[in-house]
Parts: structure tokens; C-alpha cells; sequence
């Protein structure tokens, strides 16, 4: 059953929503989700899309350093995504995902996130870093 804030999280329109992913946990410790693949996750050999992992790991990752950054006053941008492939997941595939902290320094931040299939074999790991900034630098 999804916390208070994943129920806040999953109900913003946007990327997250269109791919069925499901927030579970959000914190600045720990961020979950998982979704089942459908046809919209696939590329052509019927696997789920590269891009389609980078993105859950970021999105985790993103929203784990946006809760820390919050806490002082500062927003989170990514700088930088690197994701490894590491088993393939077709439709139907029930996966879950977890990231959580290496660093939550002041300038910024950098994270590390799993994604595992029902058998809890790793499908897809990556890492990445995001500078925090204040409010007004991205206007």
C-alpha cells in the first residue's frame, strides 16, 4: 500500500503516470515503485526499452534528492544518468525498483537505484548525480 506522499507522487500528470509506474515509498533515505510491462515499454525485440529503465532510475533518484533539497530551501537538476542493462524483462513482467543515497552534499547529490524482476534478479542498475541549486538560478 503506497505512503501518503507516493499517493501525492503518482497522482501528478506526466511521464511517471503514462508508464503505470506506481510510487510506493518516497523518502530522503529511500525511494520505491514498480509497474508490470506492457506494449508501451518494449523496443522492437520485444524487451523492455533501455530508455525505459534510465528513465525509472533517474525518476527514483530524482525525486529521492528533491526531497533533501527541499528540506534547505533548493531544488534538484540531473547532470548526469548511467544505467547498465543487465537481464531483459519482457510484457507482463512485474518489476520493482529502489534507490537510495551515496551522497547528499550540499552542491550535489548522487544516487544509486536497482531495478529487479519478480524473482528479485537485478534487470537494470545505475547511478546518478544531481546538482542542487537555489530557486531563482533556474529561472
Amino acid at each position: 500500500m503506497p505512503e501518503p506522499l507516493a499517493d501525492i507522487l503518482n497522482s501528478i500528470p506526466g511521464w511517471v503516470k503514462e508508464m503505470g509506474i506506481e510510487i510506493l515509498t518516497a523518502s530522503t533515505e529511500e525511494v520505491t515503485c514498480r509497474w508490470q510491462v506492457a506494449e508501451k515499454h518494449l523496443q522492437g525485440y520485444g524487451i523492455v526499452h533501455g530508455g525505459v529503465h534510465c528513465g525509472v532510475i533517474e525518476t527514483l533518484a530524482s525525486i529521492g534528492a528533491a526531497l533533501v533539497a527541499q528540506e534547505r530551501g533548493q531544488l534538484v537538476v540531473g547532470l548526469e544518468n548511467n544505467t547498465s542493462f543487465i537481464r531483459a524483462a519482457r510484457q507482463g513482467a512485474l518489476l520493482h525498483a529502489r534507490a537510495r543515497p551515496l551522497t547528499r552534499g550540499r552542491m550535489s547529490q548522487v544516487w544509486e537505484a536497482e531495478i529487479q524482476n519478480a524473482e528479485d534478479q537485478l534487470v537494470a542498475q545505475g547511478r546518478v548525480r544531481l546538482l542542487c541549486v537555489a530557486p531563482d538560478r533556474l529561472k
